[in-house]
């Protein structure tokens, strides 16, 4: 063997007793550090995520309330427009029903009931939807007792034999003073019940005298609140209700419920006294915070790791003062050979661990948006699903323009799905019951995007003048589209026979907000019964004149007015006149939001 002159032979190597003891004080230290990080870290990212739950929670329930108001709203106009519907009026002076039944299923198939029935002035069913009520009594029904005391449109909510219940609009009908009969439209709530059902929560809605009419959990309906939660109490409901999901979520239900407690919400809903409750649990939260905690404890690990591995390095150093050139130097340094490769591959697999966290994250997240998009596109699609079904069976039928009429409210969905997921940024925000402050400009410029495929494929010309700064009103933004998408559908409509089509659209801004919204096509023969329900100047199957007449109730609901008229130099010209929304009414509508 070779002899190497080692300049420390003859030195002993330094000892230093105080050496080790720092090193076990360094050691404690950093183990309480690392602790107490890990205690505020579970503190602080626990109360991160129940808040992010909660919040979560308080939007689901702003939604769900919303959508079955707006049903609600949707329905209560639809017997006072079919209450005055020549067609019945004359049916019931006549007694000729025979295409009184055909009428309403067309009307329910555009508006969206459960059903509708036409009952004459004792009460006997004249025409129906559901043919096999023809000719049934409901003189001691109490939508038709109420309906009949009252001269307005009335809501009656009835539990049926088999523990469900029924919600119908009522109003009679009259041919000038006389009472000739009352028309039932029965509202679909039920599809809200199934929509709820698909998600990790427990909801119910409660009447006026807190009895649960609505709920995803059968045994509470119909019965008083205290009641329901003695019955089955929200923690079990849950259970029950990821027993239900575990199967199309591709997940267990462990892996959202835990057996903790619950964070309830309510919700009012501005409909005679409604309020809806919703249940949601804490389980997702504990599974959150673990998974950073392991971070944490594998990144302490990590540099525990580190100085272990630094402390032997220099007790490797040490001990080479004693074994420069023997061979148990060189098994040594094949042995820290051996143990840095271990090490470089524990933290390859420690990376590797990490990304894979990540992705899961990721998956996570992935996971809860494709629920969210899901719920909010299901409707839209069961629809679409249903023209389909309409479309293919009018084609075997080879009635092509009616099954082409299908495809066009296909279309229109898909419109309205696109819509949907442009805004679903927009319900992040918590949602009230009142109208709120809103910029003109934007519901314009949506309308717009909105009719784009229509205005393109026609080959339209759009002139539009819009002011740089806001122009705000108190108002819906959803609502107020729907009223500017039906005045550019019917100016699109009336270019159809002119050769160079265009449509300008105005939005000024002064005392009051004028919407001006022209076309360059014939005009208007009949102003003065423009706004009339079921009056149209369309041809069969393209309308049925109803859509005037909504937008124009939408906008008395803003407190403006609608009006049109023919311009000078031809066309017509609809005129949406808003009350503007000035500084001070818009400071007190901040205050009120913020509430």
């Amino acid at each position: 063997m070779t002899e190497i002159d080692n300049p420390n032979e003859g030195q002993r190597p330094p000892r230093s007793p105080a050496f080790g003891l720092v090193g076990r004080v360094v050691l404690v230290l950093f183990i309480a550090a690392a602790i107490a990080v890990i205690w505020i870290s579970n503190e602080l990212l626990t109360q991160r995520y129940t808040e992010s739950t909660r919040s979560r929670a308080e939007l689901r329930l702003a939604l769900y309330s919303g959508n079955l108001q707006s049903e609600l709203q949707r329905s209560s106009v639809v017997p006072l427009l079919l209450s005055r519907d020549p067609a019945f009026i004359s049916a019931l002076n006549t007694e000729d029903f025979v295409n009184s039944s055909q009428r309403l299923i067309s009307y329910r198939d555009e508006i969206g009931a459960q059903s509708l029935l036409l009952l004459d002035q004792s009460g006997r069913a004249v025409a129906a939807t559901d043919r096999e009520r023809l000719g049934s009594n409901h003189r001691s029904a109490r939508y038709f007792v109420d309906a009949l005391r009252s001269s307005d449109t009335v809501f009656t909510t009835v539990q049926t034999e088999a523990g469900g219940f029924q919600f119908t609009y009522a109003r009679k009908i009259l041919n000038g003073s006389e009472l000739i009969g009352v028309i039932v439209v029965e509202v679909d709530l039920e599809k809200f019940e199934q929509s709820w059902a698909g998600i990790s929560d427990a909801v119910y809605v409660t009447d006026s005298e807190g009895r649960v009419i609505l709920t995803t959990e059968p045994r509470w309906r119909g019965l008083p609140e205290g009641e329901a939660m003695d019955t089955l109490p929200p923690p079990t409901a849950i259970e029950r209700a990821l027993e239900r999901t575990a199967e199309w979520a591709a997940l267990p239900s462990e892996a959202f419920f835990a057996g903790d407690d619950v964070i309830r919400q309510t919700a009012r809903i501005p409909f005679q006294g409604w309020q809806m409750t919703s249940f949601t649990t804490y389980g997702s939260v504990r599974e959150r915070v673990n998974g950073v905690l392991a971070l944490e404890i594998m990144g302490f690990a990590i540099l525990l790791t580190l100085g272990f591995y630094v402390v032997s390095r220099r007790a490797t150093t040490a001990s080479r003062f004693f074994q420069l050139e023997s061979a148990e130097l060189r098994q040594l340094n094949d042995a820290l050979q051996r143990e840095v490769a271990e090490r470089q591959k524990a933290e390859k697999n420690l990376e590797v661990a990490e990304q894979t966290l990540a992705q899961s994250s990721k998956l996570a997240a992935l996971g809860e948006m494709s629920a969210a998009v899901s719920h909010e596109l299901n409707q839209p699609l069961a629809a679409m699903k249903t023209y389909l079904a309409g479309a293919k069976l009018l084609l075997q039928r080879k009635r092509s323009e009616e099954a082409l009429s299908s495809f066009q409210r296909i279309d229109d969905l898909i419109e309205r799905m696109g819509l949907i997921t442009k805004q679903l940024k927009s319900y992040a925000r918590k949602g009230g019951d009142a109208f709120q402050a809103m910029d003109v400009r934007q519901s314009v410029s949506m309308a717009l995007s909105m009719m784009e495929p229509q205005l393109k494929r026609r080959q339209v010309r759009i002139t539009r003048n819009i002011p740089r700064e806001p122009v705000m009103i108190m108002g819906d933004n959803v609502r107020l589209e729907q009223v500017l998408i039906n005045l550019l559908r019917n100016a699109i409509d009336a270019t159809k026979s002119v050769d160079d089509p265009q449509v300008d659209i105005l939005l000024t801004g002064g005392e009051q907000v004028v919407i001006s919204v022209r076309d360059n096509g014939p005009g208007v023969e009949d102003l003065d019964q423009l706004f009339e329900p079921f009056y149209t100047t369309k041809a069969p199957g393209d309308g049925v004149g109803l859509g005037l007449a909504i937008s124009s109730g939408i906008v008395n609901d803003f407190g403006g007015r609608l009006t049109a008229r023919n311009g000078t130099a031809g066309g017509a010209v609809f005129e949406v006149e808003l009350p503007i929304l000035k500084n001070n009414d818009k400071d007190n509508a901040d205050v009120q939001a913020a509430e």
